[in-house]
């Protein structure tokens, strides 16, 4: 079969459930916001500027890595500034053929220009709102919820759980922590997840990227988490048999021995846990070595709930679009891997079970069946 070219994966319908408000700025954007607010950049031309991101986030300099945030996030502290990243993102979202997305930010950290928690709030969902009829009005309408995110190295996951639960009618569909993992397990916010459950409230948790198998295992069975952030360390959990003896087929013949699954990973498998893996990201931070040796594959091939996100746009210099042309290159994937990858997605979302069955049976299969012929 021949491979699916870019083009044609653009115009297929995508759903993102994993993708942080403050990595996805276009960077003619954060130029003219950081003049207007006299924040200085590395570089002014947008250009240069993407290129900069891309190389910050390749560096392998974890305190690099970090500095891009500050200067995305420098640029967000005011009304305008967010409304127009939200406005952007969704339109941009929208032209690589997203049809429902989540997207996440951390309202504690835009309150340096004298924001509220809750002007934050509403600043992000205006732009949203613009940014969704502005994509309906171009034929290309996209559906979009928000995470409210709490810093998992600091002490407001509470406050933001309940900001989340007070917004819950008018566009948040879920919260998040993210942050360090190490050090900084997901038990630190056990009253904020104990909140949420009783408040009938969805939430993930980022675990499993740069820290292990303790962290995935707090994240679900102490603290409940409804969908993992990344949960890529979950291989760790898988052992390959190379050398272990076959099995006999229904035809008399043998085939290798699959991987044997531990008990946290049998466990994720079993209850149908999303993991929310965002392949150029992991690459990046390290937690997989490229892409042909991301985990993807073998978690895709043993049936586990996998979805495929981008994590941050901007830094990783990625998209939905591109995100599954680079798994089209690395595994031979097709028209009914996206397809189940794009399900896994919708099936995984935050928004109640009718909207998310309308979008499965009246957008993406219906599509996706032109596409398979």
């Amino acid at each position: 079969m021949a491979a699916i070219a870019h083009s044609d994966i653009v115009k297929a319908p995508k759903v993102l459930l994993h993708d942080h408000l403050d990595g996805g700025l276009r960077p003619a954007t954060i130029v003219e916001l950081a003049a207007a607010v006299g924040h200085e950049l590395p570089e002014t031309d947008p250009a240069r500027l993407g290129d900069w991101f891309v190389a910050a986030a390749d560096s392998g300099s974890l305190e690099r890595y970090l500095e891009t945030f500050a200067h995305t996030v420098a640029v967000m502290q005011t009304e305008e500034g967010l409304r127009r990243v939200a406005r952007e993102c969704a339109l941009d979202l929208a032209a690589d053929g997203v049809v429902y997305a989540e997207v996440r930010y951390a309202p504690e950290q835009h309150l340096e220009g004298g924001l509220t928690l809750d002007q934050v709030v509403e600043a992000v969902h205006a732009g949203f709102r613009e940014g969704c009829a502005e994509a309906a009005a171009a034929g290309t309408p996209i559906r979009i919820g928000t995470l409210l995110t709490a810093m998992r190295h600091a002490a407001r996951s509470q406050e933001i759980a309940e900001l989340a639960v007070r917004f819950r009618d008018t566009g948040v569909v879920g919260f998040d922590i993210a942050g360090a993992e190490a050090g900084f397990p997901p038990t630190r916010h056990l009253d904020a997840f104990e909140y949420l459950q009783r408040e009938n409230f969805h939430f993930t948790i980022h675990a499993g990227e740069a820290f292990g198998l303790p962290s995935i295992w707090e994240a679900i069975q102490w603290c409940g988490a409804d969908r993992l952030g990344h949960g890529v360390r979950l291989v760790d959990d898988i052992a390959a048999v190379p050398d272990g003896p076959s099995a006999v087929t229904a035809t008399g013949g043998t085939a290798a021995a699959p991987p044997v699954l531990g008990r946290l990973a049998a466990y994720v498998r079993d209850k149908r846990i999303p993991l929310e893996l965002c392949p150029s990201s992991n690459v990046q931070t390290g937690a997989a070595e490229s892409i042909a040796a991301h985990p993807i594959k073998l978690l895709h091939d043993l049936r586990f709930r996998v979805t495929v996100n981008t994590d941050n746009r901007l830094m990783s210099g990625t998209s939905m679009s591109r995100e599954m042309s680079l798994l089209v290159d690395s595994f031979g994937w097709g028209w009914a891997e996206l397809q189940w990858l794009t399900i896994n997605a919708m099936k995984s979302a935050f928004v109640p079970y009718d909207e998310r069955l309308a979008l499965i049976n009246e957008v993406i299969k219906p599509a996706y069946a032109k596409l398979l012929g």
